[in-house]
């Protein structure tokens, strides 16, 4: 029997390239015991994922369902960048059984759960002259791939638009820069932000340096950060230090665009990974390289979150506040 009562609960999805976080929230707050993780690998479509947490929760019955997709999302329908999976409404509400559901960009679901993160999960990187609550924020999603979103507080509520930023152009300020642009460039075509700050960018920039010096070794992001950390390896250590330097100048850059006065947050596996290093291997220095708007850049904040299931939060809180 169904030991949970039926229709109070609302199901919540973030949908990665790599991996599906499913979970039940009641209200605005997220069920840690109810989290569970799925490789996409293993199934055919996020349809099938979501049925088979419904079955690994006993047949739980919501009426509530939303998910947030590493991907653009127009009309109601999401398509993630890096995964052949399509999500609509009537999908969901198929497999869920949910009669109001909704779909999210992931970074608009991380930016939805600023607020609602517990106060220990966020780390200061960069401190301001002082953060304006009611001002705008910045979300920057560093994982599988690259994305961005801001956060209004306006007087009907939290807008967060969706954006497609990493599919920008990569920036370029040193001749380094240009020979990285030129390698992903010949390898995989227009030079994106996404292409460098990743898990796989991070991946092709240690490839990269090892073709600098006619070296072809190659290593997973997993293992890079592994011999980072024991210092094992020198390209390693170059590789995080290039990428923490390219990550603070793009990072400086989305602020001056957006203006986030109220603090940027960096979210995802990668950011995680990188946290402990941005402040010695050069972030602050690249944030702040803007010329004459050097002193500006100290208006701003910067943080890393550390909850790995802040978009489902960020999903929860959503869906509450539609009518």
């Amino acid at each position: 029997m169904n030991p949970r009562s039926k229709d109070k609960y609302t199901l919540v999805a973030d949908v990665g390239g790599t991996n599906t976080r499913v979970a039940l929230a009641d209200g605005k707050t997220l069920l840690p015991q109810s989290i569970q993780k799925y490789q996409n690998s293993g199934f055919p479509g996020l349809e099938t994922v979501l049925r088979q947490y419904i079955e690994d929760e006993n047949a739980v019955e919501c009426a509530r369902a939303c998910v947030a997709v590493a991907g653009p999302v127009r009309a109601g329908i999401g398509e993630l960048t890096n995964l052949d999976w399509t999500i609509d409404k009537d999908l969901m509400a198929r497999a869920t059984g949910a009669t109001k559901v909704a779909i999210l960009n992931d970074m608009q679901a991380q930016g939805n759960a600023l607020g609602h993160i517990d106060p220990d999960s966020i780390s200061a990187v960069i401190d301001s002259r002082g953060d304006r609550p009611d001002a705008a924020k910045l979300v920057i999603g560093i994982g599988t791939g690259f994305n961005a979103a801001t956060v209004y507080e306006t007087e009907i509520g939290r807008l967060v638009p969706p954006s497609e930023c990493g599919h920008a152009n990569l920036p370029i300020r040193t001749e380094a820069e240009l020979r990285l642009c030129q390698f992903v460039e010949t390898a995989h075509g227009f030079p994106a932000i996404e292409d460098v700050l990743s898990g796989r960018g991070l991946e092709r920039v240690y490839r990269w340096l090892g073709h600098e010096v006619g070296d072809e070794h190659e290593l997973g992001a997993a293992a890079i950060m592994q011999a980072v950390a024991e210092e094992t390896d020198p390209r390693a250590v170059d590789t995080v230090r290039q990428f923490v330097h390219i990550l603070g100048t793009v990072a400086g850059n989305l602020s001056l665009i957006q203006l986030p006065l109220g603090g940027v947050y960096l979210a995802g596996g990668v950011a995680r990974a990188m946290s402990p290093y941005l402040k010695d291997y050069g972030f602050l220095d690249a944030f702040h390289d803007k010329g004459r708007f050097a002193g500006f850049m100290k208006n701003f904040s910067v943080s890393v979150i550390e909850d790995d299931f802040a978009a489902l939060t960020g999903c929860a809180c959503h869906i509450a506040t539609l009518p």
